[in-house]
Formats: C-alpha cells, structure tokens, sequence
C-alpha cells in the first residue's frame, strides 16, 4: 500500500516551538462510543498494530477511551465502524489541581498539540468537504464541552474560559456554530478532563448514510459492533451468509455486507423490506443480497442454511409485535436456531430475553447492557449447538 508523502511542518515547528514529529512518536487520542460498547470498542483497539489503551470512562452521554497511537495508525481508529468520534488530544487535566474554568482550559491548551490535531484534521479529505466545503479565509472554530458535575460552576463557563485561550493562543482564527473545527473538552471520569479536536464528520459516523430513513433506525455503530460479534464470515466456498430476519432499514445488513458477509434479510412490513433492498443493494463484489417479504416465526429457509442472524428485534417504543411478546420471541428464536448451522452465532438487540424463550438448540454466550436514546437495552449473544 503506497504511504502519503508527510504534511509540511505546521506553524509551531516552523516557528522552532516544537519539535518535528518522528517515526517512533506516539499521539494522544480519544474516541467516542454508544454507552456500553467500550469493551467491544476496547477489544478493536486492542488488535490494532500501534494502539494501545490507557484508559476508559464515560462523559454522560458517550463511553470514551483514550489511546496512544503509533506515528502512522492514527487512520486506523477512523477506520473502526464500531465509534462514533474520533479526536486527536490536545491536553488532559485534573479538576482537583485547580476548580476554575480559566485555570482547567489553560491546562488542557497545549498548542503545539493543537497545531498537531488540525493538522491531522486537515489531512481528511472527508472532514474538509463536509465541514468547510466553499469556505474560505480564517478557519472557524467551536468549542463544545461536556461535563459530569455543575456545582462550583457551569459548562458554559469553561466553554467561553476556552474559547478566549483558543482566541489568545490563534488570533487568526474565528468563532462560528456550526464551524470547520470542533474542539471538544470531555469530563470522561469525575475529575478528569481530555481535550481534542473532533476528526469525524456526520457522514462518517453515519456510514454514508440511508437511501432511505424510517423511524427507529438503528445506529450503524451498534449494528457493526452486533456484525463484529457475529464472528468472521467463513471461507468455503458456497457459506459466509448472514440473516436479519426483522431486517427494517437494513442497518445490519448494509454492515454485515461490508464485514464480507452475503446477507439476506426479511421483513414482516413489506415497506421495510423495500427500504431495505433501496439500502442495501447488489453490487459487483460478488456478495449476495436478498431480500424478502416475510414473517420471523415462519421464515422460508432450509434448516441450517446461512451461517449467522444478527436482528435487532422490534420491542419498545416505536415496534410491536403480532401476538403475545414472550411467545412470539419463542417462536422467533426457535425459528433463528432452526435456519442457523451448527457453530453460527446468533446476535441479538432487545431489552430482555428471557430464559424460558431460548431454545434449547442455543448457548448463551454474552450480553453487554446498552443505552440507546436514552433507554436501556442490551446485545444479547448465542452460540447455535
């Protein structure tokens, strides 16, 4: 694979400030994932050549883990489906060494870091087109700040404390909402803040999105963080196919297809299957795709005949099921282990599965507790006997 040529220096290098990164160079990094997936996350990273994980929290909203990263690897976290943000560190601090906002946000501005992070974010062709597409002049900026705990003051104060040392430390650059460049401050453990600039776009963490949306659709990075559980597709020839049989939109499908799965899908809403083959389509890599009207308890496969289901299955708000829920898991499941071979996984999203509703024919594996838009639920992971 052909290497980029190495950016030029950026400002601070030229100026003499810093020195000039080299080979054997590590940079700070944090991602951002669905609440839950940071040991499915931490596993990803873990297998990355040049990563390794320092530590792990969660900022209210989001896991977070931070990372060092090999001079060269940075690509590689972008490159995980399983994240929603990727940022290039700029400082990290502690609340305890000093309260105050004005304090906090000139500990966490390291420039030359931050000099190092842009340019990092410059180097995505993808992050320049959707976020400063037809701009020119100064760059624009923003600054967005979580935070576990307001009692000795408000996030809104260490937003503006680091936008004025933002301002003090780049003159050039401007304040805007929305802005080329994100600059983030998370509170990931009580006391604990890290800094970066956001690397990811929308698009990114979209996947390239739907042709078509429909209410509910899942998040691509749980979807592939369910595919990742299903295991890798086998390689004789004639296997490797994957089944949602309550495919929706298609999210899964769309991640397992990408994963080098063949992958069928069925819908018991004959407008999900037909969103669902408008989202995931037939191309020329030679992986099947077919998609189908039909019923989950009923499903028109031979017995053992794909090699894995991954279904995110249609409780809670906005789904219901035909009949009575626990039966219907019963017979979904059973169905699931029927189509499945022997030594196929079986991958679940659902908020409980009870026992009495597994047949036998399943191990259960793992579960790992979500929340999703603000609702618990949980991935729910089967071995077929």
């Amino acid at each position: 694979m052909a290497h980029r040529p190495a950016p030029p220096a950026n400002r601070a290098e030229r100026a003499g400030r810093v020195p000039r990164r080299t080979a054997d160079s590590t940079r700070r990094m944090f991602v951002l994932a669905v609440p839950g997936l940071a040991p499915l996350v931490r596993r990803e990273l873990a297998g990355l050549t040049g990563v390794r994980v320092t530590d792990v929290g969660n900022d209210g909203r989001s896991d977070v883990l931070l990372c060092e990263v090999a001079s060269g690897a940075e690509r590689r976290l972008l490159r995980l489906a399983s994240v929603e943000d990727v940022f290039a560190e700029f400082g990290r601090t502690l609340r305890s060494e000093g309260d105050r906002p004005p304090w906090i946000a000139r500990r966490l501005l390291h420039t030359s870091r931050l000099d190092n992070g842009v340019q990092l974010w410059r180097s995505q062709g993808e992050a320049r087109s959707t976020r400063g597409k037809g701009k020119r002049g100064p760059l624009t900026y923003r600054v967005v700040v979580r935070v576990l705990e307001e009692r000795t003051w408000q996030r809104t104060q260490l937003r503006r404390a680091l936008s004025d040392a933002v301002a003090a430390a780049e003159p050039r650059w401007r304040t805007a909402d929305p802005a080329q460049v994100e600059l983030w401050t998370v509170e990931y453990t009580r006391g604990r803040f890290v800094a970066g600039v956001r690397l990811t776009t929308a698009q990114l963490r979209q996947h390239g999105g739907r042709a078509t949306e429909r209410t509910g659709a899942l998040r691509p990075t749980v979807a592939a963080a369910m595919v990742g559980l299903a295991g890798t597709p086998p390689e004789t020839a004639g296997q490797g196919t994957l089944l949602d049989p309550c495919c929706g939109s298609g999210t899964i499908l769309a991640e397992a297809k990408a994963a080098g799965w063949s992958v069928q899908g069925r819908d018991i809403d004959p407008s999900a299957a037909s969103a669902t083959r408008r989202n995931v389509r037939d191309d020329r890599d030679g992986r099947a795709v077919v998609v189908a009207d039909g019923d989950a308890r009923e499903l028109d496969l031979d017995d053992t005949s794909v090699d894995g289901c991954v279904s995110n299955l249609p409780f809670g708000r906005q789904y219901t099921v035909q009949g009575e829920p626990r039966a219907w898991l019963r017979d979904v499941l059973t169905e699931m282990a029927r189509v499945t071979r022997a030594g196929g996984r079986i991958v679940l999203l659902a908020p409980d599965i009870p026992k009495a509703s597994v047949p036998s024919a399943l191990r259960f594996r793992d579960r790992y507790d979500l929340r999703l838009l603000g609702a618990r639920t949980a991935i729910w992971v089967y071995d077929r006997r």
